[in-house]
């Protein structure tokens, strides 16, 4: 259970070598935060991420999940609620994938698709009926401000992420009033191992940051979150710029 200021004693992470995911876990556990699952691809980086939260005292365990193989979801995250309650489940997975290769390769961006969208409906159904068996718990999945409106320059990641956030905002009124709450984060550009060699956006912010917003989101049980935050005006401001202005902006 969560403890009287909010904080989940347990978390599962889905996607546990992402930076955000281990900033956070990181700062979860420097809280209160003692049990910790990381569920990803079986790899030396999924072993070290867990190490690092064994030294700072979570006890931690690693189980094999892979968002492309959806079939396999209901036994590993199974296995996961069947050892106990969890207080959060964190979703970070995701690709950004390449927009000109994947333009030219229409598998390649089914991938994108696939991981950040179908991947996600799969483990995130999983997890809330899960915790909406527990009666409590928290989910908080890893959007992005790439889903408030498709740009030339990212449209397949950004579209596959307008699903995720639809999919999510839908979850969270299909979960109202069953002590569920579920959370969607709408982080802007994040210098992160995803970006490397990326040009960076205005506003552009640190998978620590992206922390701290969750945190603070979890505090007040709220379901929305952008970070940094005043990219809320700048997307509403965007939403509404006609397309054939839209079109020539260099976005």
């Amino acid at each position: 259970m969560k403890d009287a200021f909010g904080a989940p004693q347990s978390l599962l992470v889905l996607g546990g070598t992402s930076d955000i995911a281990q900033a956070t876990a990181h700062r979860l556990v420097a809280r209160r935060t003692r049990t910790v699952w990381l569920a990803g691809r079986p790899s030396p980086a999924l072993e070290k991420s867990a190490e690092s939260l064994r030294q700072q005292g979570a006890d931690t365990r690693t189980v094999a999940f892979d968002a492309l193989d959806p079939e396999a979801h209901e036994t590993a995250l199974g296995k996961v609620f069947a050892e106990g309650d969890i207080d959060m489940v964190l979703l970070a997975f995701g690709t950004l994938g390449d927009q000109a290769r994947d333009e030219a390769d229409p598998l390649a961006a089914a991938r994108v698709a696939q991981t950040n969208y179908t991947g996600a409906v799969s483990a995130g159904l999983i997890c809330a009926r899960a915790l909406q068996t527990q009666g409590h718990g928290s989910l908080v999945v890893l959007s992005s401000v790439a889903a408030e409106r498709a740009r030339r320059s990212n449209f397949i990641y950004g579209s596959s992420k307008a699903g995720l956030d639809a999919f999510t905002q839908g979850l969270g009124d299909a979960l109202h009033g069953t002590g569920v709450h579920v959370m969607v984060v709408r982080p802007g550009f994040v210098r992160s191992k995803m970006t490397a060699g990326l040009q960076e956006a205005p506003l552009a912010t640190t998978p620590e940051a992206v922390a701290a917003a969750i945190e603070t989101g979890l505090r007040r049980r709220a379901e929305t979150v952008w970070v940094p935050g005043r990219l809320r005006l700048v997307m509403s401001a965007l939403r509404h710029v006609p397309r054939p202005v839209f079109r020539r902006l260099p976005l």
